[in-house]
This record gives C-alpha cells, structure tokens and sequence, in this order.
C-alpha cells in the first residue's frame, strides 16, 4: 500500500470508515480501531468515525449481532449510533469496506481507499457484508477487521502523517 495521505492539520489525524449502512462492518471497525489506537497511545492524535452510504439506518444503534460479536471478544459496543456520509471534506483518510462502498465516496484516491488496502493477508479484498449471514460472517468480519485495525496502527505509527513534513 501506498504512504497514508498527509493529515489537514498539525497534531490531528482523521479516520472515516465508511460501508453501506453503518450498523455491521464500518462500526465493528470504527470500535476496534478505536481500542488499538487507545493500546498505542494514539486515541489523542487519531480520531476515528464511521458512517454509511445509505441513510436506511440513521441514529440506530449496531446491528445486535455486530454488537454481540464485539461483546463477546471484550470490546463495548454500546455508544455506536448510525450516521450517513456525506463528503470527501471531514477526515484525512477514508477507508471503505468494499469496492461499491468505496464507489458511493467518490472512487479511489489519495484520501480514499480500501479498508483492507492495508491487510497484511490479503491487502485490497472487501471486508464481506455479514448482514444477510449466519453469526459466523460477524466473527469472520471481527478476525479481519482485528488485523487490519492492528495493521493500520502500525502504520500510523511508522508513518506520523499529522506530523507537518519537513521542507
């Protein structure tokens, strides 16, 4: 994967994940990357959202099997509520779930991309939507999001792209 794009402004680094209805992947993701961040000392310089492309769930809480899943592996799924998104303008890096997701933001870009762009498994594949799904499609979205969430920390970490870069 290619450098993580320059944040906006000095000491502050925005995150959006972004999928289609913000109640199943984008909110699993925005909680563990959320937790990695708080692990890595970064909560204080990375700030994470999520959102959807669709409006269908707006101020809904997480879907009850996304929010079980979290639960189950220790994470507080509680304070999610559903939002859509709107544009290209509010965070640095916007990172979605699949390729249609990432189709309803605009297409790739500097600031968007795959949320799995930066698996060390299996970099660019789309984080499969377990809503239509059995429980173990939540669990299987978790193990991915877990390695990418870590894997995004890492690179945050070598990288400082709130950092203004030298002239």
């Amino acid at each position: 994967m290619e450098r993580l794009p320059p944040g906006r402004e000095p000491g502050r680094y925005r995150i959006e994940l972004v999928c289609l209805g913000n109640i199943c992947r984008s909110p699993m993701a925005h909680v563990v990357l959320e937790e990695r961040l708080a692990g890595a000392g970064l909560a204080d310089v990375v700030e994470v959202t999520s959102s959807g492309t669709g409006d269908w769930h707006v101020g809904n809480p997480m879907d009850r099997r996304a929010a079980a899943t979290l639960t189950a592996a220790g994470y507080d799924a509680s304070r999610h509520r559903a939002r859509q998104w709107t544009d290209l303008d509010a965070a640095d890096l916007y990172l979605a779930m699949d390729a249609d997701n990432l189709g309803g933001i605009g297409g790739p870009g500097e600031r968007a991309r795959m949320f799995r762009d930066l698996d060390p498994t299996e970099a660019g594949a789309d984080v499969p939507d377990p809503y239509y799904g059995g429980d173990d499609g939540f669990e299987e979205v978790l193990g991915m999001v877990e390695r990418t969430a870590s894997a995004i920390v890492e690179a945050l970490r070598r990288e400082r792209p709130w950092e203004p870069s030298a002239p």
